[in-house]
This record gives C-alpha cells, sequence and structure tokens, in this order.
C-alpha cells in the first residue's frame, strides 16, 4: 500500500467493523447469518469503485485517441481488473432506488448479485443473495456504512486490505466453519517471503479462504510484476461456502483462480503431480480419520509411503499425508511453503520415518518455530516447513533452523502476530543463509532511510507541542500573578500555584535545553545521511553507532514530553479550582483552558509517537547488526542456527529448530522495551475491559429475558 492510501487504514478497519458488527447485535442476527452478506456488500462496493476507475480511464483512452470510439464492451473493463457492472448492480443506482423504495433494498441487492453473476461466469453461484434476513432499516445502514466518500475513494490495495480485516474478525468470532478457514496475514506473509512465489504454477491444496493466493499477489506486485501475467492459481478445498469465500477474496483483490470442491486426501481434480513452481498451505493438523486403503490409492502423491496405519485401516496422523502431498506436487525447481503443527517435526514412529526419507532428499530448507496464539481459532504453536526441490550443491544437505517463537508483537490480549518489519528482519536471515548478503544490505540501508525520514519529522511534531504548552504557560503566569495578588485568597492555595507554575517553568527550561541539542544531533544525522545512505556494512554500524546517543536522548525527551503534560494539567486543573472566584474567572478562562489541555494531550502523543518512530527504525538496525555483524549467517543462540544432515540425524531426524538453537542469552536491562511492554498491557487492559462490557451487557439481557 503506497502512502498515498489511507495513512490510517488500521482506525478505518476498527471503525468499519465495530459499526458493522453493532448493526448485528441491534438486528438479533447471529455472526454466521451475518457473514456473507457483510463480505457481500464490501464485494459489492469494491466493484462499484473498480468499474467507476476504469470508467474513467476508458473515457480518457477514447479522449486521447488510444482507444477507438466504438461501443464500450465488458471487456474493456476486464482488461482494467474491473467487472462491467450492468446498471442493477451498481452501488450509487441501488442506494438512489432504495431512497424511493427504503422497503425494496434487501431485494435490490440480492438482485444486483444475481446480475454480476449473469454477466462473470467464474462468480457464477458464488456471490450471497439471503439479504432477505435483514430489516430494510439495517440494511440500509449497513449499506451507508459502506457508502461514504472516504470508501468511495478506495484503492484496490484498501479494500483488499478491509476484506481480510473483516474475514479475520469473523474468524475470532467462528463465525464461519469454527474459523479454520482464515490464516493469519503475517504468517502467510512469512512463507511468501522465504518461497518467493513470482512465476508459474501456485498450488494449494487446502486453500480456504485464499490468502495464500493474495499474498503471493502482494509479493509479485511489490516486485513490478503483473499477478495475471505471471502466475496461475490453482486450489481445492472441501467446503463449498470456503470455496464462495475465496472466489470472493481473490475477485475483491482483481485476481482469478482455479479453485475446485475436493477432499485433498482422496481427490487429486487439476492432476498437479509434479508440475507446480510453489506449494503453499495451512492444511488441518493432526487429522485421524482418514481411509488409508483409500488415500493410498494414488501413489504418486505418496513417494515416502505412508505415516502409519492403526487396526481400523486409517491413517493414525494426517500431517505427513499432507507434507507428502505438499513435496509430490512440486516440480524439480519447485519450492513449497505450509504450516505444520509442531508435534509433526519431532514425532515418531512411522511419522519419523517418512520424515527420514524426506530429509534425506535435501530439499526440507528452512524450519521456522511460531509461538502459540498467532491463530484465531488455535492456541497451541505451530511450524513453517520450507522445501526447495532446486537447492545449490553446498546447501543441499543442509537446514536452517530458525526459531521465532520470541519474535512477535501483541495485537490483542489472546492474539500475536509479526510487525511488518519482523517478517523483514525473518526473511532477512534467510537471505543471509542463501548467500544475498546484498539484500540483507539494502534492508539495513532502507531502515536507515526510515531512521532519517522520521528524524527529519521530529521538529515540526515537537514545535507544534511546544507552541500549545507556551499558550498554555501565558495563562498559567496570568493566573499565578493574579493570584498572588489576590489579598483575600488562602495562602496555601496561593502557594501550592506559586510552587506548580515553578516547576512547569523550570522543567520546561531543563527539556528545551534537551530538546535544542538533540534536533541538532538529529538534523547533523540526516544531512550526513539522508541523500548517500551508506549500502557498504562498515559504513552501516558507524551510521547506526552514531545515532546509538540520540535514541537514547530521544527516549529521555519522551519521558520530558510527558511530565510537561502532567505538570501543565495539573496547573489547569489548579485553575480550574481557583478561578470558582470572581475575581481571578475574569484573568483564567477555565473551560477554554481545559479544552487546550486536551489539545494538549493530542499534540503530545503525536510528538512521543514521532519521536518513537525514528528509534523504532534504528532499533531494527540494532537487532540485525548486533546478531549478525558481518552481514554474514552465524548462529545466534535462541534464534537460528545452520544444521548439516548429520546433527539432523543425531537428534533422532527431529525438525524442530528449538532443539538445535539453544537458549537466547539473558538480554540487559537496558534492551528492555519499556513502551512496547506498556502498549501490550495497555491492549490486555482494552481487551479485557470490552469483555467485562460486553459479559454485563449479556447478564442484563438475560435478566430482562427472565423478566427481572
Amino acid at each position: 500500500m503506497t502512502d498515498g492510501s489511507f495513512k490510517d487504514i488500521e482506525k478505518l478497519e476498527t471503525s468499519l467493523w465495530e459499526a458493522a458488527d453493532n448493526l448485528r447485535a441491534n438486528s438479533k442476527l447471529t455472526s454466521s447469518d451475518y457473514f456473507m452478506p457483510v463480505l457481500g456488500v464490501i464485494f459489492l462496493r469494491h466493484a462499484a469503485n473498480r468499474f467507476d476507475i476504469a470508467t474513467q480511464q476508458i473515457e480518457a483512452d477514447r479522449a486521447s485517441g488510444k482507444m477507438p470510439k466504438r461501443k464500450v464492451l465488458p471487456e474493456d473493463y476486464v482488461r482494467r481488473r474491473a467487472l462491467w457492472l450492468p446498471v442493477e448492480a451498481r452501488y450509487d443506482h441501488i442506494m438512489s432506488e432504495a431512497t424511493v423504495n427504503p422497503s425494496g433494498l434487501p431485494t435490490l441487492v440480492t438482485n444486483a448479485m444475481t446480475a454480476i453473476e449473469d454477466v462473470f461466469m467464474p462468480l457464477k453461484g458464488v456471490l450471497p443473495k439471503d439479504y432477505g434476513i435483514f430489516e430494510a432499516k439495517v440494511l440500509e445502514d449497513l449499506m451507508r456504512l459502506f457508502n461514504s466518500e472516504q470508501i468511495k475513494q478506495a484503492t484496490g490495495d484498501v479494500f483488499g486490505r478491509i476484506y481480510e480485516y473483516f474475514l479475520a474478525k469473523f474468524s475470532i468470532q467462528k463465525a464461519h466453519d469454527n474459523g479454520e478457514f482464515f490464516t493469519p496475514a503475517s504468517i502467510v506473509q512469512t512463507i511468501v517471503n522465504v518461497i518467493e512465489p513470482n512465476h508459474g504454477t501456485i498450488f494449494d491444496p487446502a486453500c480456504g479462504s485464499g490468502g495464500m493466493f493474495v499474498q503471493s499477489s502482494h509479493f509479485i506486485e511489490h516486485e513490478g510484476g503483473d499477478t495475471a501475467k505471471k502466475v496461475i492459481f490453482y486450489g481445492q478445498e472441501k467446503n463449498r461456502e470456503t470455496i464462495r469465500i475465496a472466489k470472493m477474496n481473490l475477485a475483491v483483490h482483481g485476481l482469478e483462480g482455479k479453485i475446485a470442491e475436493a477432499i485433498t486426501y482422496y481427490q487429486d481434480e487439476h492432476s498437479l503431480v509434479g508440475t507446480c513452481d510453489f506449494v503453499m498451505a495451512n492444511p488441518p493438523f493432526n487429522v485421524d480419520l482418514v481411509d488409508a486403503v483409500k488415500a493410498e490409492e494414488d501413489k504418486r502423491r505418496l513417494p515416502f509411503g505412508l505415516p502409519g496405519v492403526n487396526k481400523a485401516k486409517k491413517v493414525s496422523n494426517g500431517n505427513y499425508l499432507w507434507i507428502s502431498y505438499f513435496w509430490s506436487y512440486l516440480n524439480k525447481k519447485g519450492r513449497a511453503g505450509f504450516v505444520m503443527s509442531s508435534q509433526a517435526s519431532s514425532a515418531g514412529h512411522g511419522e519419523k520415518t517418512v520424515r527420514q526419507k524426506i530429509v534425506e532428499t535435501g530439499d526440507v530448507d528452512v524450519m521456522i518455530s511460531i509461538r502459540s496464539n498467532f491463530f484465531y481459532t488455535r492456541t497451541v504453536p505451530c511450524e513453517l516447513w520450507h522445501f526447495d526441490r532446486d537447492k545449490p550443491a553446498d546447501r543441499k544437505d543442509t537446514v536452517l533452523m530458525l526459531d521465532a517463537r520470541n519474535v512477535y508483537r501483541k495485537v490483542t490480549r489472546k492474539i500475536y502476530d509479526f510487525s511488518p518489519e519482523q517478517m523483514q528482519n525473518l526473511a532477512a536471515i534467510v537471505w543471509l543463509y542463501r548467500g544475498q548478503q546484498d539484500r540483507f544490505l539494502a534492508l539495513v540501508r532502507d531502515y536507515i532511510g526510515r531512521v532519517c525520514t522520521e528524524s527529519a519529522a521530529i521538529p515540526a511534531a515537537v514545535a507544534i507541542f511546544d507552541a500549545r504548552l507556551a499558550e498554555l504557560r501565558v495563562r498559567f503566569d496570568r493566573l499565578a500573578a493574579a493570584v498572588e495578588k489576590h489579598e483575600a485568597l488562602d495562602g496555601e492555595k496561593k502557594q501550592g500555584l506559586a510552587e506548580a507554575v515553578t516547576e512547569l517553568r523550570e522543567a520546561q527550561s531543563l527539556y528545551e535545553v534537551d530538546r535544542k541539542t538533540l534536533l541538532a544531533a538529529l538534523g547533523d544525522f540526516v544531512k550526513k545521511y539522508a541523500k548517500a545512505l551508506p549500502d557498504k556494512n562498515n559504513a552501516q554500524h558507524s551510521a547506526r553507532k552514531s545515532y546509538d546517543t540520540s535514541a537514547t536522548s530521544i527516549r529521555d525527551l519522551i519521558k520530558q514530553v510527558d511530565l510537561l503534560y502532567k505538570l501543565a494539567a495539573r496547573n489547569a486543573d489548579m485553575g480550574a479550582e481557583l478561578a470558582i472566584d470572581d475575581v481571578l474567572a475574569e484573568v483564567y478562562d477555565r473551560r477554554s483552558t481545559g479544552k487546550l489541555v486536551k489539545l494538549l494531550d493530542e499534540e503530545r502523543k503525536a510528538a512521543v509517537e514521532q519521536l518513537k518512530q525514528a528509534v523504532y527504525f534504528h532499533r531494527q538496525v540494532a537487532w540485525l547488526q548486533d546478531r549478525f555483524p558481518k552481514a554474514e549467517l552465524q548462529a545466534v543462540p535462541g534464534l537460528v542456527k545452520l544444521v548439516d544432515r548429520k546433527e539432523i540425524e543425531a537428534a533422532d531426524w527431529s525438525l524442530t529448530p528449538g532443539r538445535y538453537v539453544g537458549v537466547a542469552l539473558p538480554e540487559e536491562d537496558e534492551d528492555f522495551d519499556f513502551e512496547q511492554t506498556l502498549r501490550d498491557i495497555h491492549t490486555e487492559l482494552a481487551d479485557l475491559n470490552k469483555e467485562a462490557s460486553e459479559l454485563a451487557a449479556k447478564i442484563q439481557e438475560n435478566f430482562e429475558e427472565l423478566g427481572a
């Protein structure tokens, strides 16, 4: 997503979800009822946006002579990655008709979905049409929610984000198939970063909502490619409703894929064995009811044999069926990346035999351990397996073991993920493993560039805070002078305000000295590096070290900014109490001062956030350089180690990273990220408060139903 798209996309996603979920609550519909229709409305709005943009492009091309002035055809829209929409399927037309006949809105939306399916066969039978479950007013509110000017201007990547965000939220609510249709984006993106699917045939034999395809497309387009020209997507999924979600997900992102309804244990609908350039999947874990006789009928997909069969002729655990399938679908240069239960990498008996055979192929490339709570409906840890059928000879007998269980950020009290930078840092380790030092150095260079950009923005953010504080200081000083002259005022109150004003003035004086010193240092750093970012390792280390002192000073200045706000708020509270007196009220407006204090708090947050951004990207540089000082792969206790086949054999053919990387050395106190820990505590508290509020409302509702 470019900077020109919504800069506050996360806030937009949250506000849209809260508004839509509130409508659901008021309509007494369940999440399962509401799930597909809401996704349908998002799809409809996005299709309208794409249609409008394509229409503008067509008109411009005709006006410039790039396109003949003939009748516009649906194919003209498809070439511009848009659907041609019949009039009855256009969002503005629907809303206009609903103004005349509000009660007919459910029928209008249903007819729109049918009309789209009639002109675009890949969506035939896919779009939701059960809008009759809504009361007309509830549906109208939902439609208007996605008809704001901000949403009308949203680009494709923004709508993709919104669609994926709603999928994630519905997954948390377990609104469909126990939420197992959705793989968190950071997990998928990590797989994509390792296998880099940028050409040919991409297959997901357990495709769920199609997230693997979407993230592959993001990767291709980030590299400057055209997904439609680069790859063909194939998928298999057993759940018919989930296939509908996947096809809508692809359409929202302007993509197409060949997705078959099939149980992959027994069916190979696309006949892709040995032909795929990339295989990606998040299959169901630890399935123990697979018919061994039926599964073994297709021996092409089981080159390492069955992992173990019980007395009932069932495969005792289906994990290694999937692992075998993924390997078998690859061509001789193919790569695979998939999610697997953490139990699988060290499982014994028949599973160990299959694992040994797979290791002996030399195709196991990278193993990544992921901590628990990354999935919305499963709390268990997992591992990401990666195969490469075309590993060079010098790496053929090695496996990169990467234990990322200590790498995460907290999203909610119960859910973790990777930040974009954490994903990049993990990918950078893989680059070093593959001898791509230039990519590692380029990432560090980019981070230094971000340090420059964020540092250059600090003076303006701080200046706004300073100006507001100065405005308040004038008021406090004026009040203090009036209080000093007020003979009838209590002496303790006079002294209290005088001390508060003095404390604020002294704190501000110290702050101004430190701020001036810091801004000068930041200016020097930006001037030296911004226009000529270092691309050699030694120069990058020098740049990082030259910023270390500033990073410490920034942390100190943040504390000073926070203190100044607290002191200003304290002065304002004391002033409000004193201004009850009529004489003092003439020189001190407590209401307008209170508003200024609120503005000061907002500007404090903005200034602090800007200061933290600079430190954040400096910390990314430090994270990489501290662990890989020579920009070369080396063992890092608790994080990564390159192991050979002899080590794996000695460890009973285990592929569990934690068994090899050891334990991380305890970090020193000064490396403790207090700010992040505090944010995590606030996140947890907010979630607990929300859950308490929802529980209280539910209890109240139950009492009312009982007639209490």
